[in-house]
């Protein structure tokens, strides 16, 4: 027998759907530029996402709010990336 839904639970399921959209692939996206990024042989691409993952969530978990603007801080000096990451 088929499942019914709620239109109340469809629309969590679609809420919830583009909160993962605008939280991770829209930052990768955008601030990282992904889809345009033109390593795609091997096993680069996978380095890489798994670079940008390690940025993001480290960013993340230090309590930055937006990860453009992060990105931006933590490049204007060289000793942010090893303070944020605890290596100073």
């Amino acid at each position: 027998m088929a499942h019914q839904t709620t239109a109340a639970d469809l629309a969590e399921r679609v809420r919830g759907h583009w909160a993962i959209e605008n939280r991770e692939h829209h930052v990768r996206d955008v601030t990282f530029g992904e889809d345009v990024f033109r390593v795609r042989t091997g096993s680069a691409p996978r380095a890489m996402a798994s670079l940008r993952n390690l940025a993001i969530g480290t960013l993340r978990l230090a309590g930055r709010g937006s990860i453009a603007e992060s990105l931006r801080h933590h490049g204007r000096d060289m000793a942010r990336p090893s303070a944020t990451l605890g290596l100073t």
